[in-house]
């Protein structure tokens, strides 16, 4: 196992993805839709002085949710304050953070489906009412306190939108679903991207990180700095097709942005018969946790039309079979 990195590391790289990210909605590239109806929304927040509707983001990871939740503070000139569903364990955890909140600031909490059902329920009071019930004591003693909250805007953010309980979904006036990036949008996220890294990029290797994107904006980022990396190394002043090549040689990732495991995940099944298969021996074949196949590499096989679902389990397609240069099958066998 390599090192981990040190935080001197990790806060580097923290301060390069706040520096990539846009600070305005104006420069927010792609998701038209959801841009135009947060504009508006904030538009006229601000209009009648009041705060902005609570709002759910959800979408694949890396599309943009963190990245639009400090858009809207600084659109709105509020304060962002942010934490996830993992990290709040206790109700003293949330009512802390509720509690120092000024009027109009936001509470990003990222992977909100992952909250604490009985935190979930807290929340419902603060969304509606602004206001929070304590139980203090227990037993004969017990006793209930009202805290009154300042006037908040609760941004969650999901990639499992299903997993949200009704009640909960329901309370969030704005919903947005943001969707993959055409090549064209990553283009130009990657032609930003590269100007603030100080970093020259022909036209033939945008075309080429963008196609291998995955629809993703971090994962065009990414690609952008492991190209920057081998630029550099090979004492090249500009990134070039060429070293874009070799850079995705190194990273094993072919022409349509698969990685490593999502080849794994194709060939398990084609060698199960072409499935269907269930999640659970996918997972144990592939030596990945059933929500990170689930929620980071199945969406992007299914957009592309490789893998297909099914109530009996996951199955390759013709499209995916071909991509892995596999002969067409004659008919589809039952896996063991």
């Amino acid at each position: 196992m390599g090192e981990r990195p040190s935080f001197a590391e990790l806060n580097r790289r923290a301060d390069l993805d706040a520096q990539l990210r846009p600070p305005s909605l104006d420069q927010f590239v792609g998701q038209a839709r959801v841009r135009n109806n947060l504009s508006i929304a904030i538009e006229a927040t601000k209009k009648r002085g009041e705060t902005l509707d609570h709002v759910l983001l959800s979408g694949m990871p890396g599309l943009g949710k963190t990245t639009l939740a400090y858009v809207i503070a600084r659109e709105l000139g509020v304060d962002v304050r942010v934490t996830s569903g993992p990290a709040l364990e206790r109700t003293g955890d949330l009512v802390g953070m509720l509690s120092t909140l000024k009027r109009g600031d936001i509470l990003f909490i990222d992977e909100v489906h992952r909250l604490p059902r009985v935190l979930e329920e807290y929340l419902y009071s603060a969304m509606e009412d602004y206001a929070i019930d304590l139980v203090l004591d227990q037993g004969p003693a017990a006793r209930s306190v009202r805290l009154t909250l300042e006037r908040f805007t609760l941004v969650g953010a999901t990639t499992r939108e299903g997993l949200l309980s009704g009640p909960f979904r329901s309370r969030f006036g704005l919903l947005e679903k943001l969707e993959l990036y055409p090549e064209d949008d990553l283009v130009r996220i990657v032609r930003r991207s590269a100007g603030l890294l100080e970093t020259a990029i022909d036209a033939s290797a945008l075309d080429l990180v963008a196609a291998r994107a995955r629809g993703t904006p971090r994962v065009a980022n990414r690609l952008l700095r492991r190209l920057r990396d081998l630029a550099l190394v090979r004492g090249r002043d500009v990134v070039d097709a060429a070293t874009a090549r070799e850079a995705f040689a190194h990273l094993a990732i072919d022409d349509r942005g698969l990685e490593e495991t999502d080849r794994r995940i194709l060939l398990c099944l084609e060698r199960l018969g072409g499935g269907p298969t269930g999640l659970k021996t996918v997972a144990a074949a592939v030596g990945e946790e059933e929500d990170t196949l689930e929620s980071v590499y199945e969406p992007y096989l299914l957009s592309l039309g490789f893998l297909e679902r099914t109530p009996r389990g996951r199955k390759i397609t013709p499209a995916g079979r071909a991509h892995l240069g596999l002969e067409p099958r004659e008919s589809a066998e039952p896996s063991a």
